[in-house]
């Protein structure tokens, strides 16, 4: 009966404090930074952008129409087209004058600006001399020759065609290739004549003529006529349109004009209305007679107008069809280039489709794709059909309104349809230029601006796409509008465009649009994330680049940074700081202007930012805010002042801050070169002094080793803190309080290490002995470089105190920071120790490689950092050598650029983990239902744990090495198990052995704590080494030693006290609420926030010896409980100060505590056991245990399941207890299972499953078992 009560009671339990749904944990080290390498975005080089633009500045007019007299080799019809220029030649004496003036008029419409030239009815010798003219005028620029052929004879076979003599008697050829030589190069033809196609291909065939000569160095031959031969380049870079096909006549219908391609290419507003009136078409819009087209009002250049509003659509229409027709590149050369080349080219394609309707193929050179039947040309007749069709109306009554076409906000709609699922792999929107047409309309600008960013946003793909189309100078001409509600859209599109392309630098500063982001940065009343863009763009304006520094600094942009340093949003602080690194970078006026507003001193607030990015950020900006050039003593005093603070920040969290650190370090080292290698040689005469003075004489029952000499206290960890380490007299006494970080120049009186090098060059030094692998080694490039200069130094010296030779830093409140604490070890590893020497890794300089570093264990025992011998025979070897320069060791980052990344990625879109419809959604969804059905069904036997045995060995392997700690995965059917030097996995339901990967920790240390984070989700692996310091690893089933990625490295404690027992480092993960406490061998619990990657508090133990075991409630009761060397069990209340924060001491306990366990729920007991085999039950409120279980003598490891009623405990007598805490021995496991089982090692490490009733055992002679209870018979 009772155990049917207690079911319900124990799921009840379950579902109320177990089940933190998975979707509501949190999923910590899951941040850009710890997911991608910190590197910009591969630069693509950008074709959008023409190497050189052009202009046609002359045209040659050539008529050869000989009015009155037709050509003998054309039969004309009757009647016959006649028009020339919308003018009949048989009106007037003087016509041949009117068509030229008005062919003139006609192009002066696309290109006003030209020289133009006509020839009228001319001889060789004009066409010879106009041509040298204006060839001669234009210089490098483009020379337009239009030709109209219609009163001479079809260009012949040979390549010429027809002009007149001096008395037009006759027809006089003239050679192509005579013509390429006057013309020149670059230049466009226009063929406007019957057979016109035969020209272009003679033209080619010349062409190749001419380079072959060239190439053969003209063959002593010289060109016809005496003329200049024209270079190879010149005859490729020319352009030819000509009227119809090789043996195609022109059309001749009355209806149109004679000269109907001329009039396509310069009148196509018109003609293109004529020709739609001669369609068949006159059902859908009666009434419209040619006459009447020739009366549409308006003007062309005026939008609001018709005739305005039909030069807009064709000129949208049509630059559509060749952006979605053409090559890119062929579309820059002809469509983006030349505006008057663009006009004929634009007009080019209605020449297409209406002679192609006359049976006329109009030819280009380079040739394009077909294009009469492109769909576009449907939205043209339909704007023609709406236009026309109010004609009549507003021919007859004036006060008749002109309703606009819906063309562009129909083309707009189909924009935001092909947004709504678009990606890089479909073919791009056709409806691209339409939107850069409407960007200069106010009617649509606000809807083209929004969809054109949403489209940028799609990627770099999408803002090359928007350049190649010709969006730049639109939206640079859009920076002039005062429109507030335009802002936020074209912020957002600078971004987006800087990101991809950062040469648009020189055309923001040039045309002022520096101004429009200064003032954005500026305004309070825009959202953080359009002021944030605003300063990206201002840092990619000064970004390297002088003049946009000048004009920032003139804008006033540090104030306006400054002031908004402390703004809620990280990610404008972010790029406050950056911009900010930036401006000064290099340019001595913008760090002056910084130093009055006390810019290095508001910075420093932010080093102690929640965000890794704000504080790297800072770093960068304070690491450029150093003087590269100015050696004045305030510049030397300021730069001093700057490299305390960034020391104080030499241990944070984040690898990404470590890096900056040491780049930022790196350049007051060079500034300072000769005084840092004075202190190293300093330095290093004061290690080897410890070294003869320190030594071990005893031990004191806590377990602390009892060391003579000057300090008290060895460090023995060169990653010491030393912005926050403890002083050698103050370090351990009693209940010390957290070390606070301050600025004043008091504390650099009076002690040896007090010299603001000295502290730089030891930051350097931990830095160098970091875990990390990527910043030790830019560290270490620093410090060898140092390292090698003072050992060849021929008479090393004391740094001399002298203001022209060692700056100490001034007494400003920011600019120093306290030094506590004997000085980190000098040896640096060789090797992230790998079991076998071809996994060892060299982490010194090459050239330091067995002759300046003897790398050996970090706690201090024979360390040696120069024997005298090596001292000596290195410098005898190198002393011709002069040592390498800091400056040719410069250590870079890529912070900055992979920050840019960000704007350069989708922002608008949903990540792949918000989007409930990605794959990665659904492989979220399946995980967190597996693990509900691993809670599940281990339920039942949880409940039967308490009254089972748990004996059957279901998995036995060899491990690798001796285990010291073993874990098992909480859902997934693998175990990890931690050697010395690296961490093997099994998957022990099928018995086999998944992978191994090393954890490159230090030689002579070893791993002593280990844990799944985010088991729930994708688990990672955290590693924690006997020197303090933590690895993350990611993939670390990934086979292969380079498989597994790190995640993330820091020292998680620091200033370990040697111990001839030693705890190491001792962890609890509290996945709830993403808090790391650490400690171990050290006086204090030290608590690090996951998102932060900061420590976020110091709660001293106040115990004489380590602590040996922690256990926290991360559901809320604020309980830490911290087992110590002692025996004695310390309670910790985290929500109160340090000093106060020790609530309860529980002494029952005479030796070493082996374990603290916190019991689930609200009334749940705390458990401790030590290794004289008692364990006791605690109530939280009470200082008396109440039960003890005495289990067997000198246990080695002892497990509590957290979920079942059952605990194990490994004994060096070669046998596990099992027992229920009630204290009834449940099983004794003594041999490995089989019909010769041979007996069990001692336990090293013992682990239960987190949820399923299971028990995993690692023993002192490598092997690992897994324990089951019975298997249930069906």
């Amino acid at each position: 009966m009772s155990s049917e009560l207690e079911v319900p009671f124990i799921n009840e339990i379950h579902e109320e404090e177990e089940e933190a749904s998975d979707w509501d944990l949190l999923i910590a080290f899951n941040e850009l930074r710890h997911r991608e390498k910190i590197q910009g975005s591969k630069k693509v080089a950008q074709t959008w952008r023409m190497k050189e633009r052009m202009k046609t500045v002359s045209v040659a007019l050539v008529l050869c129409l000989n009015v009155g007299v037709d050509p003998p080799d054309v039969v004309k019809t009757s009647p016959c087209a006649r028009l020339e220029c919308w003018i009949d030649p048989l009106s007037s004496q003087k016509a041949l004058e009117a068509i030229g003036a008005n062919l003139q008029k006609q192009y002066e419409r696309w290109q006003p600006r030209a020289r133009y030239k006509q020839s009228l009815d001319p001889t060789v010798d004009e066409v010879k001399k106009l041509c040298s003219s204006l060839r001669r005028n234009a210089k490098e620029e483009r020379v337009l020759f239009h030709y109209n052929g219609h009163g001479v004879p079809k260009p012949t076979v040979n390549g010429e065609i027809w002009v007149f003599n001096k008395s037009y008697t006759q027809y006089i050829p003239l050679s192509v290739y005579d013509l390429q030589t006057w013309m020149g190069s670059p230049s466009i033809y226009v063929y406007d004549c019957s057979n016109a196609g035969i020209i272009i291909e003679l033209f080619r065939q010349f062409s190749q003529q001419r380079e072959s000569e060239l190439e053969s160095g003209l063959n002593g031959s010289t060109p016809r006529f005496g003329s200049p031969t024209p270079a190879v380049s010149s005859v490729r870079n020319c352009i030819q349109l000509a009227a119809c096909g090789v043996s195609e006549l022109l059309p001749m219908n009355p209806e149109l004009p004679a000269d109907l391609f001329t009039s396509c290419l310069t009148t196509p507003i018109r003609i293109a209305l004529k020709w739609y009136v001669l369609q068949n078409t006159g059902r859908l819009v009666p009434n419209i007679t040619l006459d009447l087209v020739d009366k549409v009002p308006g003007q062309l250049n005026d939008r609001r107008t018709m005739l305005g509003e039909l030069n807009w659509i064709f000129t949208a229409i049509t630059d559509t069809i060749a952006w979605n027709t053409l090559p890119r590149e062929l579309f820059q050369k002809l469509f983006r280039q030349d505006l008057l080349v663009a006009s004929l080219f634009r007009n080019f394609l209605l020449a297409e489709r209406i002679m192609r309707s006359y049976n006329c193929t109009p030819m280009s050179s380079p040739r394009l794709p077909p294009t009469y039947q492109h769909p576009m040309w449907q939205a043209w007749d339909l704007a023609l059909d709406i236009c026309l069709r109010q004609l009549p109306t507003l021919l007859e009554d004036e006060n008749a309104q002109f309703h606009h076409s819906p063309f562009f906000t129909e083309q707009l709609t189909a924009f935001q349809v092909w947004l709504s699922y678009g990606s890089e792999k479909r073919n791009p929107p056709e409806q691209l230029p339409i939107v850069l047409q409407v960007l200069l309309s106010q009617v649509h600008r606000l809807r083209a601006l929004d969809l054109l960013g949403r489209f940028l946003d799609l990627g770099p793909w999408a803002v090359s796409l928007a350049l190649s189309v010709g969006i730049f100078p639109y939206v640079l001409k859009l920076l002039q509008s005062s429109a507030r509600e335009l802002r936020p859209l074209l912020v957002f599109i600078w971004a987006k465009i800087l990101s991809v392309d950062s040469s648009c630098q020189t055309d923001l500063v040039k045309d002022n649009g520096h101004k429009y982001f200064l003032s954005v940065l500026a305004d309070p009343y825009m959202p953080a994330e359009h002021r944030t863009m605003a300063a990206f763009v201002l840092a990619m304006i000064v970004n390297d680049y002088k003049n946009g520094q000048d004009a920032a600094l003139q804008g006033n942009v540090i104030a306006t940074c400054l002031e908004q340093l402390s703004d809620p949003s990280p990610s404008l602080r972010q790029w406050l700081a950056l911009c900010l690194g930036k401006v000064w970078s290099n340019f001595d006026n913008a760090r002056w202007c910084g130093v009055r507003d006390r810019a290095h001193e508001k910075l420093s607030v932010l080093l102690n930012d929640p965000s890794p990015e704000v504080r790297a950020s800072v770093v960068f900006a304070l690491g450029t805010f150093i003087s590269v050039t100015d050696r004045s003593d305030q510049a030397n005093n300021i730069d001093l002042g700057v490299g305390m603070m960034l020391a104080s920040v030499g241990n944070d969290g984040s690898p990404l801050v470590r890096k900056e650190v040491v780049v930022a370090l790196s350049s007051l080292v060079q500034q300072f070169e000769s005084q840092f290698t004075n202190v190293v040689v300093q330095w290093m005469e004061e290690e080897k002094q410890k070294e003869k003075s320190a030594t071990v004489t005893g031990e004191v029952p806590g377990g602390w080793n009892l060391v003579s000499g000057t300090t008290a206290l060895q460090s023995s960890n060169s990653t010491a803190n030393m912005g926050a380490s403890f002083s050698s007299s103050d370090s351990y006494s009693g209940e010390s309080t957290t070390v606070r970080r301050t600025y004043s120049s008091s504390t650099l009186a009076g002690t040896t290490f007090s010299s603001v090098y000295m502290t730089v060059w030891k930051v350097l030094v931990q830095l160098a002995m970091g875990p990390h692998r990527e910043v030790a080694d830019m560290a270490k490039q620093i410090v060898n470089t140092l390292k090698l200069k003072a050992s060849l130094s021929a008479r090393p010296t004391h740094v001399i105190q002298n203001p022209k030779t060692c700056y100490s830093a001034p007494s400003s409140p920011s600019n120093t920071a306290p030094i506590h604490g004997t000085p980190p070890q000098n040896h640096f590893p060789e090797d992230h120790s790998t079991p076998g020497s071809q996994m060892r890794r060299d982490y010194s300089s090459p050239h330091l490689s067995g002759k300046v570093n003897s790398y050996t264990s970090p706690h201090g025992r024979g360390k040696k950092l120069l024997s005298e011998r090596n001292s000596s025979s290195l410098i005898h070897e190198e002393k011709e050598e002069e040592p390498k320069s800091l400056k040719s060791t410069s250590v870079t980052t890529e912070f900055f650029d992979w920050s840019c990344r960000h704007f350069a990625q989708p922002l608008m879109r949903l990540s792949e983990e918000q989007d409930p419809e990605s794959s990665s959604h659904h492989r979220r969804e399946f995980r967190f239902l597996r693990n509900n059905n691993v809670r599940q069904e281990a339920r039942e036997e949880q409940i039967r744990a308490g009254f089972n045995r748990l004996d059957v060995e279901v998995f036995v392997n060899k491990n690798q090495g001796i285990p010291s700690v073993i874990k098992f995965h909480p859902y997934e059917g693998h175990v990890a198990v931690a050697d010395k030097d690296g961490i093997c996995f099994w998957d022990w339901e099928q018995g086999t052995k998944i992978n191994y990967i090393y954890n490159e920790n230090l030689k002579n240390t070893k791993i002593s704590a280990m844990d799944f984070i985010n088991p729930h989700d994708e688990s990672l692996l955290l590693c924690g080494t006997d020197d303090g310091s933590v690895r993350i690893w990611r993939n670390y089933l990934s086979e292969g030693y380079d498989g597994k990625e790190l995640v993330t490295a820091f020292q998680a404690i620091s200033d370990l006290i040697p111990t001839v027992r030693r705890a190491g480092l001792v962890l609890d993960w509290e996945q709830e609420s993403g808090m790391l406490l650490a400690s171990g061998d050290v006086r204090i619990i030290r608590i690090w926030d996951s998102q932060r990657e900061t420590k976020v508090q110091d709660i001293p133990t106040g115990a004489e010896s380590c602590v040996t075991s922690l256990a926290s409630d991360s559901f809320g009761r604020s309980l830490l409980i911290a087992g110590c060397g002692d025996g004695s069990v310390r309670l910790f209340d985290r929500r109160l100060a340090p000093s106060e924060c020790r609530v309860m001491t529980l002494r029952e306990h005479n030796r070493w505590v082996v374990k603290v366990h916190l019991q689930k729920g609200s009334e749940g007991k705390i458990v401790s056991a030590s290794n004289a085999g008692d364990v006791r039950f605690w109530d939280p409120r009470f200082t008396e245990s109440v039960r003890t279980l005495n289990l067997t003598q000198g246990i080695t490891a002892l497990e509590i399941h957290k979920h079942a009623d059952v605990l194990a405990c490994g004994s060096p007598n070669q046998f596990i207890g099992v027992y229920n805490t009630s204290g009834d021995n449940l099983s004794t496991i003594k041999y490995h299972e089989g019909f010769l089982g041979q007996r069990i090692g001692a336990a090293s490490c013992l682990a239960f499953h987190p949820y399923k009733v299971k028990l995993a055992a690692g023993s002192t002679d490598s092997f690992i078992s897994v324990y089951s209870t019975p298997v249930k018979r069906s």
